[in-house]
């Protein structure tokens, strides 16, 4: 299962805790431009950490908060039916419970993603 989109469009899951989706208001090229500097900051936080430089690494840092901003992943939110954040939430302690619940349940009984191979050959990797 790819990470799930609330029915709301307003965030997705990941390990059961939710993470704000960008604005849909933006217009496509602006977001994509967006994206392409955020992939550039993430970059630069991993050579930073590579480089043991903490001064660059917080300057990649603030890039990637300024960029997420700009996409409305971070801040205000883009929504403005007065509805509150739960950005980097528990879905189970929102409202979001009762849904997420059965998007996991949908998970636990719907096609595995792995073949038996795959499956397999993960096994003796953690051996």
């Amino acid at each position: 299962m790819k990470h799930p989109v609330t029915p709301d469009g307003r965030y997705f899951v990941v390990r059961g805790r939710l993470w704000r989706m960008a604005s849909p208001d933006l217009p496509e090229d602006e977001r994509a431009s967006l994206v392409k500097r955020l992939m550039a900051a993430r970059r630069a936080v991993r050579d930073a950490k590579a480089d043991n430089d903490p001064d660059a690494e917080a300057a990649a840092h603030r890039a990637v908060d300024e960029v997420k901003r700009a996409l409305g992943e971070r801040g205000p939110v883009w929504w403005n039916d007065g509805t509150p954040d739960f950005n980097r939430h528990m879905a189970k302690n929102t409202p979001y419970a009762d849904w997420y619940g059965k998007v996991l349940v949908a998970g636990l009984t719907g096609p595995r993603r792995d073949t038996p191979d795959t499956h397999r050959r993960s096994n003796r990797a953690h051996r």
